[in-house]
C-alpha cells in the first residue's frame, strides 16, 4: 500500500482549534479509529488499544511565540 499523508495548516481561533481536538479525541474514544479525506480519497485508520503519546511545548520568551505539538504513534 502506498503512503497516505495529510499535512495541513489552518488559522483558527483557540475555540475552533479546541473543537478540532475534541473531534479527534471523540473519534478515538468512541470508534477506535480516525477518518480522513483528501482529494476525494477517504481512509479509515484503525488505532490500537495501546498507543504512544508525545507532547512537546516550546516557549520563546523573546519572540513571544509558542507551540504545542501532540503526536500519537502506534
Amino acid at each position: 500500500m502506498e503512503l497516505f499523508e495529510i499535512e495541513e495548516k489552518y488559522q483558527l481561533t483557540r475555540e475552533e482549534a479546541a473543537k478540532v481536538l475534541h473531534q479527534i479525541a471523540d473519534s478515538l474514544e468512541r470508534h477506535n479509529s480516525l477518518d480522513f479525506e483528501r482529494n476525494g480519497l477517504k481512509i479509515n485508520v484503525d488505532v490500537p488499544k495501546q498507543v504512544e503519546l508525545e507532547i512537546e511545548v516550546e516557549v520563546e520568551s523573546e519572540s513571544k511565540k509558542s507551540s504545542l505539538e501532540i503526536e500519537i504513534n502506534w
